[in-house]
């Protein structure tokens, strides 16, 4: 879904070569997916560019529909900056927030543009 998603929302300075998926079982956690970042004190340390991981939650994320899916996805694709430096953009980010609203415009954008 990320290779489809990327592209159509036309979210250039993603590098799908360096994120990452995973699917976890036995999360407690009440969010259906999560980002990771890899912060720039790993990366000189390791001697690697920045990278994500996308962790989907698998009993909260399989259930979902796809469009719900992509919806949880756009959130996650939402928290990476634009400098695509390792960092994180935070829920209430200087420039954007990222919310229900700004996940649907941005959905709404996808089914837009989709092909």
């Amino acid at each position: 879904m990320l290779s489809e998603l990327v592209p159509v929302l036309e979210l250039d300075y993603i590098n799908l070569e360096r994120i990452k998926t995973f699917r976890s079982t036995g999360s407690k956690a009440y969010a259906r997916a999560r980002i990771w970042a890899f912060p720039r004190i790993w990366q000189q340390a390791l001697e690697l560019p920045p990278h994500y991981v996308i962790e989907v939650i698998s009993e909260k994320f399989d259930y979902l529909g796809d469009d719900d899916k992509k919806r949880v996805l756009i959130h996650e694709l939402m928290h990476i900056p634009k400098n695509f430096s390792g960092a994180l953009v935070s829920h209430r980010g200087r420039y954007h927030a990222i919310n229900h609203r700004t996940v649907e415009r941005r959905f709404e954008e996808y089914l837009k543009n989709r092909v």
